[in-house]
């Protein structure tokens, strides 16, 4: 009854992401591919792990008690292999970074670069979201975030600027028409450009100065979808639809250009700068030791 590894592997791939088309996407495999594969297992066995319906697929109660299994012996597998990719001369095979759209554009644009270029053999693959998922039940290897979204019992090693700001901007022309606000609570009075997470919810604005803190939750003409509509935010403060509040970072290129004007700039607060944060396991894979390696020297460097 001996299975083959592959088509275990192919089974957990199938069973975390949901269904064959996320597991392929998950995998770098063809969804017909694993398909065949799970079927080999199951005839192999004899027994049906996973129940298939024409919009889900989900394990049956063998393939839970399987798949937990697994799932650990799979990771232990694979680490006891990459164990021997340090003796190659340049570690190899694929990182999985799960990261904020912030991070994406803010921190990783400045070490993606040379880091790939120091290791050619490694293959990063950078998934953007703002949804704080698991990083390790989405199969990734590593995330980055901000120390308020880091989870229990995870390494975190400082990645990018240690400090950061908030920046609440608008256009020339929407402040001239609608004045410009002396304190955060005149923003009441605005049209605010408002951003949205995945799960629903809107966070208050916050700002501080000579140690008072003053949350205020404005309203206004526009809400989108943090991360992936952010850009539209931007675009929309440009044009004189209200006033928003982002990375200072993110919006320096239009401060420097005077498309948008500082609302309000001794108010704005600052936060500590994100974390690469990963299991604290015996073995690191070979890309991520090298990436935690990397970012160190980094952050060394004058």
């Amino acid at each position: 009854m001996a299975a083959d590894l592959g088509d275990l592997a192919a089974f957990v791939t199938v069973a975390e992401a949901g269904g064959f088309r996320d597991g392929a996407r998950a995998s770098g495999m063809s969804a017909s591919g694993l398909s065949e594969a799970v079927r080999r297992l199951e005839a192999r066995i004899g027994v049906r792990l996973l129940n298939r319906t024409t919009r889900s697929v989900a394990p049956t109660e063998a393939g839970m008690r399987l798949l937990e299994r697994l799932t650990p012996a799979l990771s232990e597998v694979e680490a006891a292999l990459d164990v021997i990719n340090g003796y190659r001369d340049r570690p190899a095979g694929t990182l999985r970074l799960n990261v904020p759209v912030s991070a994406a554009r803010l921190i990783l644009p400045r070490i993606v670069p040379p880091f790939l270029a120091a290791y050619p053999d490694i293959r990063l693959d950078v998934v953007a979201e703002d949804s704080f998922v698991d990083v390790l039940a989405s199969g990734c290897d590593a995330g980055i975030r901000y120390d308020e979204r880091l989870e229990q019992d995870m390494i975190a090693v400082p990645i990018g600027p240690r400090e950061q700001r908030f920046a609440t901007v608008a256009s020339p022309a929407y402040l001239d028409r609608h004045g410009r606000p002396e304190h955060p609570r005149d923003l009441l009075d605005h049209a605010c450009i408002r951003g949205r997470f995945a799960s629903g919810a809107m966070t208050a604005w916050e700002f501080a100065r000579d140690g008072d803190t003053v949350r205020i939750d404005p309203s206004g003409p526009l809400i989108v979808r943090v991360g992936t509509a952010t850009d539209l935010a931007v675009d929309a403060a440009i044009a004189g639809v209200g006033i928003i509040t982002l990375f200072e970072d993110w919006l320096q290129p239009y401060l420097d250009s005077r498309a948008l004007e500082p609302v309000l700039e001794p108010w704005w607060p600052r936060f500590s700068g994100p974390f690469l944060y990963y299991p604290g396991r015996r073995y690191l894979p070979a890309p991520l030791r090298a990436f935690v390696d990397f970012i160190g020297i980094q952050r060394r460097s004058p």
